[in-house]
């Protein structure tokens, strides 16, 4: 299916901060896949402040020790989100049939781009639908925005839709950060859960 004739456009090149820091991959025992991309020293994530689905303060630091997944998006959005947080979470689960000890090690995190929207009452139930693992959180715009500029994810909002509401142009990567919060790779979630279960499996050797 042609990404570019969707209702939700996306962008899935890495933003221009981040291309002086990426390396291209290389095969190794450990790291990213030829095809992939190595994030590790680039200047992406960090503190945040935002609300879980019951309105509890979630900060970066409370996932210390644990191997982050985390996608930016939003409840509302009609057609990739959906799509790119299924295939995350679904190969959260074939990697841990596989490797059951290493996944307890896993958090996947759903940030909204949208507060406006994503109250904590949605993120928890839009993450509910995909995994009981899978964290979603909001914030005000305030804390939101901050959150985008630590990850350096964009987002904008799209032209209003017949009836009402309105679709929210925005990055689509999936990232990948170690147990300290320093970034490692981006997930090949446009490749399918398969693909993102093995890019796994080489980055937690």
């Amino acid at each position: 299916m042609n990404r570019d004739a969707m209702p939700c456009r996306l962008l899935t090149v890495l933003p221009p901060l981040l291309l002086a820091a990426c390396q291209p991959a290389a095969p190794s025992p450990q790291g990213p896949s030829p095809d992939g991309v190595d994030l590790r020293g680039a200047a992406i994530g960090g503190p945040f402040e935002l609300v879980d689905k019951t309105g509890k303060t979630v900060r970066w630091s409370d996932f210390a020790g644990k191997y982050r997944v985390v996608y930016f998006g939003y409840a509302y959005c009609p057609d990739i989100c959906p799509t790119d947080v299924q295939r995350m979470t679904q190969s959260l689960r074939l990697f841990a049939r596989a490797n059951p000890a290493a996944a307890k090690r896993v958090q996947p995190i759903f940030i909204t781009v949208d507060p406006d929207r994503d109250t904590p009452a949605k993120v928890g139930e839009f993450a509910a639908a995909f995994s009981p693992d899978l964290i979603g959180l909001t914030g005000t715009p305030a804390q939101v925005e901050a959150a985008k500029a630590a990850f350096k994810v964009y987002s904008s909002k799209g032209e209003a839709q017949p009836g009402g509401g309105y679709l929210v142009n925005h990055s689509n990567l999936t990232y990948l950060f170690d147990p300290d919060g320093k970034p490692l790779g981006t997930l090949p979630t446009d490749k399918g859960p398969q693909a993102v279960a093995a890019e796994l499996e080489r980055w937690l050797r």
